[in-house]
């Protein structure tokens, strides 16, 4: 399998690539449609494209809505939904085209179904919970060219996103405390998920949000 992997850090790219055969490292900021164009003619360039993984996220810092700054809003509705947006488009009209059988996989959030209170976070709630709607009518306008489009909803995992609030002891102990399984997601429980999205196993599943959250949205 050849895949293209995007983001804004290239020192990290290349050591995936280093340790992963079969993978591309290439310098991507997804707020940017020319540099997602590009990732898709990267990816057209190795051969026929047929997954496409939304995976880049950002939040705003944690504050009420009411003193939030307009700015860390929209940037972080920019790199979450629009980007989203911009690239399942782009990858769509090559797979169209193309007559391939393709998958989009979008990752949303626990909070884009369920608030994030005590943090809040207006921007990153608001553009998960677009990420789901989106994932729903884009799989609704495509699933007549064969094209599925899905979500996960991964609860709290260790990422930088996460890092701060885990290593603080009250931190994971609120989440802890939260989740049903109490305790925090390990990365490789994504793994089966993505997989079945991605492959031909979830071959009749199209416009659904797999949660992965150890129980958190269930309470």
């Amino acid at each position: 399998m050849t895949v293209v992997a995007a983001a804004r850090r290239v020192d990290r790219l290349d050591a995936l690539a280093a340790e992963v055969d079969g993978v591309h490292a290439m310098r991507c900021d997804v707020a940017s449609d020319d540099d997602l164009r590009a990732v898709v003619g990267r990816a057209v360039g190795l051969g026929p494209l047929a997954v496409v993984v939304n995976n880049a996220g950002i939040s705003d810092a944690p504050a009420p809505a009411i003193d939030e700054d307009p700015a860390a809003f929209r940037r972080t509705v920019d790199v979450n939904l629009t980007a989203t947006f911009v690239l399942s488009s782009l990858a769509a009209r090559v797979m169209v085209d193309g007559g391939i059988e393709g998958s989009i996989v979008n990752i949303a959030s626990v909070h884009g179904l369920v608030a994030s209170a005590p943090n809040l976070q207006a921007g990153y709630v608001a553009s998960k919970s677009a990420v789901v709607g989106l994932t729903r009518d884009l799989a609704v306008q495509w699933a007549r060219h064969r094209l599925r489009v899905n979500a996960i909803a991964p609860g709290y995992f260790r990422t930088e996103l996460t890092d701060e609030l885990i290593e603080a002891e009250t931190g994971l102990a609120w989440i802890e405390r939260n989740t049903p399984m109490r305790r925090v997601g390990e990365l490789g429980e994504l793994d089966g998920v993505v997989l079945l999205l991605a492959s031909k196993a979830g071959g009749y599943l199209t416009g659904q949000t797999i949660v992965v959250d150890g129980g958190w949205t269930a309470r």
